[in-house]
């Protein structure tokens, strides 16, 4: 795995507040990145991480199929489709400029392997928002995407059921798994394979497409759908290891 080169895009919000104290108030802004502990269960194992953050990956994510050759893995996780659609060449000039969310299905035809992780906007997303339906990138995903919020929030907790026990991605992954909080409810494809559930729904699913190789991850990769117990849990890093070696594959 040493030579495989992973780019992560999204994971990152930037929060404003106001802050009243009687009559007088103040605003503040913080910067927050959610993919830090995926970037180091990879680290760990000798992956190279590109993490590109969402106001970042507007202007600097690759525009062509070929330039995405420059990683073996991409991720998206949390970013929204309107992000990589409308580069600001676009949105404030009327300049046309490359579909990236083409490219991304071109990478992927050509022998790339892609991921998506579940978030508020990864899929469909908190109001449909995401617009990930009916997309380049839906028609390479092992999963069908919805075009209204397809966000489930299971604030007791669950835990997946792995199903394909010897996939490469999950083998050796002894159960039970920990548990996860939320995740969007996606439907799998006739031709993908699905290697974990949540009552019959999809958790993890890949597929084959082309030359290359996709995965789609339902829940998130940190909290809060995935907290600290799952991601501190010695299956978070291989699971993730094991998911990078067979997309890149």
């Amino acid at each position: 795995m040493a030579g495989i080169k992973v780019l992560i895009a999204g994971e990152s919000w930037v929060t404003t507040s106001t802050h009243f104290k009687g009559w007088d108030f103040f605003s503040s802004t913080t910067f927050h990145t959610g993919g830090d502990h995926l970037q180091r269960a990879l680290e760990k194992q000798g992956i190279v991480v590109e993490h590109m953050p969402s106001h970042i990956a507007s202007t600097e994510f690759p525009l062509t199929a070929a330039a995405l050759g420059a990683y073996g893995v991409v991720i998206l996780s949390d970013i929204g489709a309107n992000t990589l659609l409308l580069h600001p060449e676009t949105w404030l000039y009327g300049r046309p400029m490359p579909n990236r969310l083409r490219a991304l299905a071109e990478y992927v035809h050509g022998g790339g392997g892609l991921a998506m992780a579940g978030g508020y906007y990864s899929f469909g997303g908190i109001y449909g928002a995401a617009h990930y339906h009916r997309t380049s990138v839906e028609e390479v995903l092992p999963v069908e995407i919805a075009p209204h919020d397809d966000r489930v929030e299971v604030p007791e907790g669950f835990s997946p059921k792995v199903v394909a026990p010897s996939h490469p991605i999950v083998s050796g992954i002894a159960g039970p798994w920990p548990i996860l909080l939320g995740f969007n409810q996606l439907q799998a494809r006739s031709d993908a394979e699905v290697l974990a559930t949540h009552e019959g729904l999809p958790i993890l699913a890949v597929r084959l497409v082309g030359r290359g190789r996709t995965l789609a991850w339902a829940s998130d990769v940190g909290p809060h759908w995935c907290p600290e117990p799952f991601v501190n849990w010695p299956g978070y890093q291989r699971l993730w290891g094991q998911a990078i070696r067979w997309l890149a594959e």
